[in-house]
């Protein structure tokens, strides 16, 4: 397995902190909700901005302590993709896709009218390549993969024509995973849980419980490991944050069902165990991991017979993990449940360190902006938080 992530030695940003734009709004409330790991419409109001400055210069991104609030009002908001310095958000239930300018304003620049949310369905991801908006989202019994072209210019951009480059994908009121990305090789990523179906996960025909690579028309590309397959990593349950470090290291954050959410590394033609194992693996191959909570533990790479362990697992009441973003020396990674940011040094994968726990609620993605500062999408409105005055409220801070 590859492990130049582990090779690399330390190096922090040096962004250095400066004054507060903004001070953040009362926070929300405890909630022992999780995006329920399956444990077991209407159209929403006007977002509004910040009343600070809101420039997206790293120079004015408040530190960690003090996070500027970028903007309020978001309704279960889920994804968010970079088109230059304009942020473009998702909101799950509502279908819309947002812009939020540079300098804060916010406006609607379309609906995704097919997008059906029913549980923890609805409109998830969104990517951006070149001048093109890529959306994964339900659709009544598929999930889907479509394109936009973005028009005109930052502060009144639309949606061209919808364009749909896969669809017939399984589904579920859980357990949809939802992320897209592109990676350093250009083609595009997709995370699909098992939508239910556990043994599916370890079912190479099936696209459920996998992560999928496909060129950005959708087709499957020549080096992908299992043949003429989307299907490039198998044996997910419900992954939802995928990201790349400088040297092209694949990362993956993956709610576990009761035992263990996880952080993997991901390779072409990997089987990361469930739901045959949850998080590290016993050399039985039972999976209940180690006892101490799962601060790591395990060599990436190690496992019980065929199966990838994690580098990194979680109690799910300490996670529950859903977006997150690679810096140059750090992997970020937003918790519902566990209401922090982990953040897990590149040099050091079995080790964590935790942000937030308990200050804004539910965490759903975060994403390093153009110039280095990091961006954090509350989750408090989507009916398991327990929404604040401002929720759902977009986050910035220089790391």
């Amino acid at each position: 397995m590859s492990t130049s992530a582990q090779r690399r030695t330390g190096r922090f940003l040096t962004g250095a902190v400066l004054s507060l734009a903004v001070v953040l709004s009362a926070c929300s409330s405890d909630s022992d909700a999780g995006e329920t790991n399956g444990r077991g419409g209407s159209e929403s109001g006007a977002a509004s901005a910040s009343a600070g400055s809101g420039s997206a210069d790293a120079g004015s991104a408040a530190g960690a302590d003090s996070p500027e609030v970028v903007a309020t009002g978001l309704e279960s908001p889920w994804s968010i993709a970079f088109f230059g310095q304009t942020m473009l958000v998702s909101e799950r239930d509502s279908g819309r896709i947002l812009e939020v300018s540079a300098g804060g304003e916010v406006r609607e620049v379309g609906r995704i009218d097919d997008a059906s949310a029913s549980g923890e369905a609805g409109l998830h991801g969104l990517a951006v390549d070149d001048d093109r908006l890529y959306a994964f989202f339900a659709a009544g019994t598929e999930n889907r993969i479509v394109r936009f072209d973005l028009l005109g210019e930052a502060g009144d951009l639309s949606l061209g024509e919808e364009e749909t480059i896969l669809d017939g994908l399984p589904t579920a009121n859980f357990h949809n995973g939802g992320r897209l990305a592109f990676g350093p090789d250009g083609m595009l990523y997709a995370t699909l849980g098992d939508t239910g179906d556990r043994d599916s996960a370890q079912d190479e025909q099936a696209l459920s419980g996998k992560i999928l690579r496909m060129t950005p028309d959708g087709e499957v590309p020549d080096d992908n490991p299992f043949g003429d397959s989307l299907v490039y990593s198998m044996g997910h349950r419900n992954p939802q944050g995928i990201g790349w470090d400088d040297e092209d290291t694949m990362y993956a954050s993956e709610f576990g069902q009761d035992t263990w959410d996880e952080l993997n590394v991901i390779e072409a033609g990997g089987n990361y165990g469930w739901p045959e194992v949850e998080g590290i693996a016993e050399d039985d191959g039972a999976g209940d991991g180690d006892s101490s909570g799962g601060e790591g533990g395990g060599d990436s790479g190690s496992g019980a017979g065929d199966f990838i362990d994690p580098v990194q697992q979680w109690s799910p009441d300490e996670a529950s993990p859903s977006g997150l973003a690679v810096t140059e020396d750090s992997i970020l990674i937003a918790g519902l449940r566990g209401q922090r940011l982990h953040r897990v040094p590149l040099d050091d994968l079995a080790s964590s360190s935790q942000l937030w726990t308990g200050d804004y609620g539910r965490l759903r993605d975060v994403v390093e902006a153009p110039d280095g500062s990091l961006l954090v999408l509350t989750n408090n409105t989507d009916g398991r938080g327990d929404p604040g005055p401002d929720d759902d409220r977009l986050l910035r801070f220089t790391p």
